[in-house]
């Protein structure tokens, strides 16, 4: 979360690599035992752990030609909050693909952990700021799993929605709504999936 500028062995800006193009390769290669197991089973499930931080993406996300360099033009938070982004919008898209799976995003809420680790050690300011924050209004471990574990169970929770902790949707941003964009970020992923599956 929030990395130092980098780039996957894959190619990809760290974090479109690690929170998204990842999740779509797994997703990918499951999906035909996804499928198969929903025709036996009504209520099969994706769940992708996004982030409120899905907010902090650029007005204009998907310059696809930037995700293979290290984007260093944008802030790390910037950057995380396109790869979050590209969770909700990739889930949705793909809800909207398979309607006998419900694909599921979330924001798991504010949970205390170590992936602040990188922010806090950036600068004596950031690193201040995240532990007051934390301290505030970070919940531990155990309790940031209630939004996943609820939606990977409850009967009530919607295909191709985004959720807010716990079960709570429609707070996601503008730019989460946006068909156009998610439009955009499918049909780029299922071109790089081929190219790198075949």
């Amino acid at each position: 979360m929030m990395t130092p500028e980098g780039l996957t062995e894959e190619g990809y800006e760290v974090q479109i690599g690690t929170n998204h193009m990842g999740h779509a390769f797994l997703t990918h290669l499951l999906l035909p035992t996804i499928e198969k197991t929903a025709k036996t089973n009504p209520d099969v499930r994706i769940v992708f752990v996004s982030s409120s931080a899905e907010s902090m993406a650029p007005k204009n996300p998907y310059q696809f030609d930037q995700f293979k360099t290290t984007m260093s033009s944008l802030s790390t938070m910037s950057r995380y909050g396109i790869s979050k982004l590209a969770n909700v919008h990739y889930a949705a898209a793909l809800a909207e693909r398979h309607p006998n799976i419900k694909v599921i995003s979330l924001h798991p809420g504010v949970v205390h952990t170590n992936l602040t680790g990188p922010i806090r050690e950036s600068s004596l300011i950031m690193g201040t700021l995240t532990r007051i924050v934390n301290s505030l209004v970070a919940v531990d471990a155990a309790k940031g799993a209630l939004n996943q574990l609820w939606a990977a169970t409850d009967p009530k929770a919607e295909s191709g929605v985004f959720y807010h902790p716990v079960g709570v949707k429609g707070k996601g941003s503008k730019l989460s709504k946006d068909k156009e964009a998610r439009e955009k970020l499918w049909e780029w992923t299922q071109q790089e999936i081929k190219q790198h599956l075949g």
